[in-house]
């Protein structure tokens, strides 16, 4: 028995009109993510991998470089700063793999979500993981000897340009992660940059610790340039003359990886 357009309208005319809110729906989401970081035991591995990135960098090197008189807590705070930025944007990577590989993204795609929805989502998740995992950085270089002696206000610039180094690496490994659909894979792959470009910077050791033709590459590279930023923010000495050249590689990268990932979240597979 079939229903006549007449009875069909006046059937459905008493429920109420639906307007899909696309920050209510960005909510929802991000809580997702963030309940599954919680329940699974991601935000406690955020607390837990800084320390293990603290004691690795600071333990092997510390007596060396006290007989150079350098502060080695001090010195080396940003790099291992930026390192758990980087484990951040791992996290990311494979959790915008894992939606594309089980269809998740596509079937996201057919429904009345806006198109920016899922990738807003995925990196306010990571802005999470990362304000945790800086804090528990910052917690650990204090334990060790490291302080902000610039004064508070440089304290939450150097938290902030911390964050933005996140945010513009998770979202060119979230198009990474859209893209290869191999969260093992894509894991595999990002380990060797955030070793080399980590190791061979200047973040780690001074300049002069490396071989001549391999001390241009550690100076300039965009890595020693934010730890060298992270240090002048901590001790109060930020000024524009040692830091465009760090404000010029963050907005090339942002430049780059913004367009890519929303490019990479919107298109249909």
């Amino acid at each position: 028995m079939s229903v006549s357009a007449p009875a069909a309208t006046t059937l459905f005319a008493e429920l109420p009109v639906v307007h899909p809110s696309s920050f209510a729906q960005w909510r929802a989401l991000t809580g997702r993510i963030v309940r599954t970081m919680a329940t699974k035991g991601e935000l406690y591995v955020a607390v837990l991998t800084p320390l293990v990135v603290t004691a690795a960098f600071y333990l092997p090197l510390r007596y060396v470089m006290q007989f150079q008189g350098i502060d080695y807590a001090q010195y080396v705070m940003p790099i291992i700063v930026l390192q758990t930025m980087a484990m951040t944007m791992m996290s990311n990577a494979q959790l915008a793999a894992f939606e594309a590989l089980t269809g998740l993204s596509a079937r996201l795609q057919t429904m009345p979500i806006g198109s920016l929805v899922p990738l807003l989502s995925r990196v306010s998740a990571g802005i999470v993981r990362s304000v945790v995992s800086l804090i528990a950085t910052v917690g650990y270089g204090y334990l060790i000897g490291f302080r902000f002696t610039g004064g508070w206000e440089q304290a939450l610039v150097f938290c902030g340009f911390a964050l933005a180094v996140g945010v513009v690496l998770t979202l060119g490994a979230d198009a990474l992660g859209s893209l290869t659909k191999n969260p093992e894979a894509l894991s595999q792959a990002l380990t060797l940059p955030i070793l080399i470009f980590g190791m061979l910077s200047t973040g780690f050791v001074p300049e002069d610790a490396f071989p001549t033709w391999a001390r241009a590459f550690a100076r300039n590279q965009p890595i020693s340039q934010f730890a060298q930023t992270l240090s002048d923010m901590a001790v109060g000495h930020l000024s524009w003359a040692g830091s465009w050249v760090s404000l010029v590689w963050l907005g090339g990268a942002a430049m780059l990886f913004l367009p890519l990932a929303v490019w990479a979240s919107v298109r249909r597979s």
